[in-house]
């Protein structure tokens, strides 16, 4: 399920605090870094990922271990998110690039404050997430939600976003049940009192697949397009991107051949990932290769290339529906550090 920042709570208090809050652990972790880190080498690059390694990063991990880094002059360092997320740890200077999400960086761009982050290229080429449900459920279509239990992280965006495809599809979103989520993963979710909730395909959808789980899928581009947003994404820090700018293109190029060797090569990208994550499900890893092989790029001119019309219709969206503070159609993202 998409992964994204609590946002603020409906009182003036608790937006002030949050904001508070949030500004001071920016500022807190960039002076921990400034004074901790040492400065950093020429071509080291860290990428933080927004989770544990997956099909979605094997592009990544294709570049690294086909040395299209080390052809580029760039030592990368691949590491896993801090507790807190990939975007502060990328914002206070703690890594160059960070996979995260279109939908999560809506709210950091949007505040009177915004992280200095930017989009550099979308991973997959279209939105490949949606609402999974057991088969039993009878949830085909949006307005079946009504009187299901629906697993939220009760953000305004999840909120926002099942209340349109509800109401758009003639239900009465009244009648959803939004139940906080503290499941582990999503299978673990359906196994309790949960009807239905939010996931990647790729990922969740398949893993029903090898588990022969009979499930319903709605798939959120197809609902409406747009919901056909950019998820996940490559970030990168503003600091960064203004002071490297050459060496930021070399990385965005050994990238972008490590997913072309995926989409040509989806066994054999299965199997560096496995190498690197040894602990994945091996049917797994090769069946959501394969699916996205065909994804990564898809209909795209080249691959990581960000639609500026699909961008700002999904963020439109987001600041007309009061999910954001503020109208940002037209920022955080760039192609330029495409090859």
């Amino acid at each position: 399920m998409i992964k994204e920042d609590k946002m603020d709570k409906k009182t003036g208090t608790k937006k002030l605090r949050g904001k508070l809050l949030f500004s001071l652990t920016v500022f807190c972790l960039a002076l921990c870094f400034a004074a901790c880190e040492p400065k950093r080498e020429a071509g080291k690059i860290r990428v933080v990922l927004d989770w544990t390694p997956n099909t979605n990063h094997t592009g990544l991990y294709a570049a690294l271990e086909n040395g299209y880094f080390d052809e580029a002059g760039l030592t990368v360092d691949i590491q896993q998110p801090p507790e807190d997320g990939a975007l502060l740890l990328l914002a206070s200077g703690g890594a160059e690039f960070a996979v995260d999400f279109q939908e999560s960086l809506a709210p950091a761009l949007a505040r009177s404050d915004p992280l200095p982050v930017c989009a550099v290229a979308a991973i997959i080429c279209h939105n490949t997430s949606g609402i999974m449900s057991l088969k039993k459920t009878g949830i085909v279509r949006p307005r079946d939600l009504e009187g299901k239990r629906f697993a939220s992280w009760e953000t305004p965006l999840v909120t926002a976003l099942i209340k349109d495809i509800v109401e758009d599809d003639g239900g009465d979103f009244s009648l959803v049940k939004m139940v906080p989520n503290s499941a582990a993963d999503a299978f673990s979710a359906l196994e309790t009192d949960i009807d239905a909730i939010w996931i990647y395909y790729a990922w969740d959808g398949i893993a029903a697949e090898t588990r022969n789980i009979p499930v319903n899928y709605m798939d959120f581009a197809s609902i409406n397009p747009v919901f056909d947003f950019y998820t996940p994404v490559l970030v990168i820090s503003n600091e960064y991107a203004s002071s490297k700018p050459d060496e930021a293109a070399k990385f965005l190029a050994a990238v972008s051949r490590g997913y072309l060797f995926a989409i040509e090569n989806p066994d054999k990208a299965a199997e560096i990932l496995l190498k690197y994550a040894p602990e994945l499900d091996r049917e797994l890893v090769i069946l959501s290769q394969n699916y996205l092989a065909s994804r990564y790029k898809a209909d795209s001119s080249r691959w990581g290339e960000i639609d500026s019309e699909r961008w700002d219709r999904f963020y439109g969206w987001m600041f007309e529906h009061g999910v954001l503070e503020q109208d940002i159609r037209g920022k955080g993202f760039t192609n330029k550090f495409l090859p």
